[in-house]
């Protein structure tokens, strides 16, 4: 999929990936998603975003994530 509503530019955030050139940040649009479970209502919050630019975010996102394996340490004691 392309991602042509992720920008990043250096002179705007730091560099940090944007929607659309905007100054709203994926990192910020995610923290969104957690803060407001009801999807319509963050919309209405925030009337710039488009249901694109949530799932564009959502597959930058998991794009820097990595399937890898941690071993554990061998050991009796139980993590707390």
């Amino acid at each position: 999929m392309k991602l042509d509503r992720i920008t990043s530019n250096p002179n705007r955030m730091n560099g940090q990936p944007c929607i659309r050139d905007s100054r709203l940040t994926v990192r910020r649009v995610l923290e969104l998603l957690a803060t407001y479970p009801d999807r319509q209502e963050l919309l209405q919050e925030f009337p710039e975003l488009e249901e694109e630019d949530i799932q564009q975010a959502l597959i930058f996102a998991t794009s820097y994530l990595d399937d890898r394996i941690i071993e554990r340490p061998q050991s009796d004691e139980t993590a707390a």
